[in-house]
């Protein structure tokens, strides 16, 4: 176990705290303010946004390699392997990357994970940019896919654990703005595509696809420099830790909440509880936490597999719909993920307190089924009337996944374990749902040179099966007081 020190970085300057003071004597006083504090919290509001930076790169690089595919399999002369093999080496890099992301979120603290992964992001783009051969390519993005695996569960951590349980900026509602950001940055993708694309001399098109990917290395610095002054660690990991004068003064800075420590609190150490350990990933599956678990791992896994084949595959599918210039792909493209996917998410973000977690993902999960059973119906369109059904089709399915699934898979990996498992919780979904993602874009070329459009017969058992899980686990994690778990 790491020691916290008075030199733990926090968010601001010192300053005196509003209001009366509230003792902490206890792990369970600090979650207990920080789930049901009144006070203001302009800097865990900060916190929450900057925890959504490694989910904005992550969308960013799939959103920019989806237009970049077509030109790297034509020039480095890729056979459908190859060009799983580049699409597919991101995820192989998250799986491994969230097994250690999630264990060292639990072991080491939110904020030294949180500053370090960064670096990933960095020196992969630009490997990305460079790379000679497809092999340096697939090689950097692994790299990147690192970054990505040990970003998403410490992430996850900070929005659970800045937030609070009920109300405006809620836990369920912090969580589920992964989802509008994840579509806020693949239209940026889009857009940035789309400039390149304008700008670049004919004679030089080869070039957008490195510049594309490039590009993700600023985001990636600016990011570092925001965190390096805002980010504090998480204060119920501290007090977890047993450092309640340490998780004291980060309720003072972060939540404006006059948080104190008795003396005769302070004289005796307090307990760590559940230590971080590698054995805690089986804990996962024991007790009450066994039916949340294999709910969680299979809303990811399929959400997962049928998201990245039509999200990945969407300029593939547009272009195959209409035979139309590159810039009628990216317009479509982006109009579909700004006004459906995006619309989609912060709808997941105003609703869930209302309507929970578990009926908006049933509701997402049927309107996938049918845009999808649509579109293997209408096949390849024969005619202008058929092309608009199969793109309200492909709407529908953005609109669902960005409302349902997209938003709250996150939700049930995130808030269906207490913080001392959050880590490992969400280290072992993002693991799983990798792996599927992996297995996604890999076989998604291979499954369209051989099935052409009625590989969305093959896409659409994922909503099924997302379908029948919810109806057969029936967990609501929003609103509950998971935290709560780790001191009964």
């Amino acid at each position: 176990m790491a020691d916290i020190t008075d030199t733990t970085p926090l968010s601001t300057p010192q300053h005196s705290a509003d209001g009366d003071v509230q003792w902490v004597r206890s792990a369970a006083d600090v979650s207990r303010l920080v789930n049901h504090g009144s006070q203001g919290r302009a800097n865990a509001r900060i916190v929450i946004g900057i925890a959504l930076g490694g989910i904005f790169l992550d969308a960013y690089d799939l959103g920019a390699l989806a237009f970049g595919i077509k030109d790297i399999t034509r020039e480095f002369n890729l056979t459908p392997a190859g060009t799983g093999m580049v699409a597919s080496a991101i995820t192989f890099g998250a799986i491994v990357g969230a097994l250690l992301g999630g264990y060292l979120t639990d072991k080491i603290g939110r904020y030294r994970v949180f500053m370090a992964d960064m670096l990933f992001f960095v020196v992969a783009a630009i490997a990305c940019a460079l790379a000679p051969n497809e092999y340096a390519l697939a090689g950097a993005r692994f790299v990147m896919g690192l970054g990505v695996g040990i970003d998403l569960p410490v992430a996850m951590a900070f929005l659970s654990e800045f937030a609070k349980l009920k109300g405006p900026g809620n836990k369920a509602s912090s969580v589920a703005m992964w989802c509008p950001t994840w579509y806020a940055a693949i239209s940026i993708s889009y857009l940035l595509v789309l400039f390149f694309y304008a700008v670049l001399p004919e004679s030089h098109s080869d070039w957008l696809w490195r510049l594309i990917l490039g590009f993700g290395a600023v985001p990636a610095l600016v990011i570092i420099a925001i965190r390096s002054r805002y980010m504090s660690e998480s204060p119920v990991w501290a007090a977890n830790q047993g450092n309640l004068k340490e998780a004291a003064s980060i309720l003072r800075q972060s939540y404006n909440i006059n948080a104190h420590v008795p003396q005769d609190a302070l004289s005796q150490p307090a307990p760590v509880v559940n230590k971080a350990k590698w054995s805690n990933y089986l804990n996962l599956f024991r007790g009450i936490y066994l039916r949340r678990t294999t709910l969680a791992t299979l809303l990811s896994v399929v959400s997962s597999f049928a998201y990245n084949a039509v999200a990945f595959g969407l300029p593939v599918i547009i272009s195959s719909f209409f035979v139309q210039s590159m810039l009628t792909t990216i317009l479509i493209s982006l109009v579909l993920n700004l006004l459906f996917a995006f619309v989609g998410g912060l709808l997941a973000v105003r609703y869930v307190p209302r309507f929970g977690a578990w009926r908006m993902s049933l509701a997402g999960y049927a309107c996938q089924l049918v845009a999808l059973l649509g579109l293997a119906l209408v096949g390849r369109p024969e005619g202008a009337e058929e092309g608009v059904v199969a793109v309200g089709m492909l709407a529908l399915f953005l609109f669902g996944q960005g409302f349902g699934p997209g938003a709250h898979t996150m939700t049930f990996a995130s808030l269906s374990y207490p913080t001392s498992l959050r880590g490992v919780g969400v280290g072992l979904n993002q693991t799983l749902m990798r792996s599927s993602s992996t297995l996604s874009l890999f076989l998604f070329p291979l499954l369209v040179a051989s099935l052409d459009t009625a590989v969305f017969w093959v896409i659409a058992l994922a909503p099924f099966i997302g379908l029948a899980s919810l109806l057969a686990i029936r967990w609501e994690p929003s609103g509950y007081d998971v935290d709560a778990e780790d001191y009964r």
